[in-house]
């Protein structure tokens, strides 16, 4: 699903333009991100948990250079974990 296509569906099923629908779902993004960026966890109930987590240095071997060794230097990333109704759903 395109995020055209969410709007699309938001705008049908909350009764909103697609305008109003695009500005729902933008807001909802940018909280999510504003949340994040400041190191918070976003909890939505019976979908699922975001939280930022950290990777440490490590080294890695490229795929067809086994004789090179890089490394990755320490950066954040996000997590996503699945709320148990959803769980459910896909299994």
């Amino acid at each position: 699903m395109t995020k055209s296509q969410l709007i699309t569906i938001v705008a049908k099923k909350a009764y909103l333009t697609k305008k109003g629908a695009n500005d729902a779902v933008e807001a909802l993004f940018e909280e999510i991100k504003r949340a994040l960026k400041k190191g918070e966890k976003v909890v939505v109930s019976g979908f699922g948990t975001f939280d930022v987590g950290e990777v440490q240095d490590k080294q890695v071997v490229p795929f067809g250079k086994e004789g090179q060794r890089l490394t990755v230097k320490r950066h954040s990333v996000v997590n996503f974990r699945s709320g148990k109704p959803l769980k459910k759903m896909i299994w």
